[in-house]
């Protein structure tokens, strides 16, 4: 099992691209293809693929995602966790947490 935490940024979108390409290639889709699908030109696709562009977006990644039918895999990433009781106070939902601020 990987340790991510051990990983650069930019080692971690070098092994998003040579996993996205396994995945393409299964799909039996050609870059020009997945361009075409996902209006990312062939060039960024090649990049990301190949590991020389490590910037790439999170919306560029979504769209690669959905071109090659994988966007599922969102909820393995950040599967959506169930309702905790603490963020319920007198039976109304918390929305956002608030800290009280320190005396000086």
């Amino acid at each position: 099992m990987n340790n991510y935490y051990e990983y650069s940024v930019p080692e971690l979108v070098r092994l998003l691209g040579s996993r996205f390409r396994e995945y393409r290639l299964r799909s039996n889709m050609t870059q020009k293809e997945v361009s075409e699908q996902s209006g990312i030109t062939v060039t960024t696709i090649h990049k990301f693929e190949s590991g020389i562009a490590t910037n790439l977006s999170l919306g560029t990644f979504l769209l690669l995602l959905k071109a090659i039918e994988q966007i599922d895999g969102i909820d393995g990433l950040l599967p959506e966790l169930p309702e905790s009781p603490y963020l319920y106070v007198q039976k109304k939902k918390i929305q956002r947490i608030r800290h009280k601020k320190q005396d000086k």
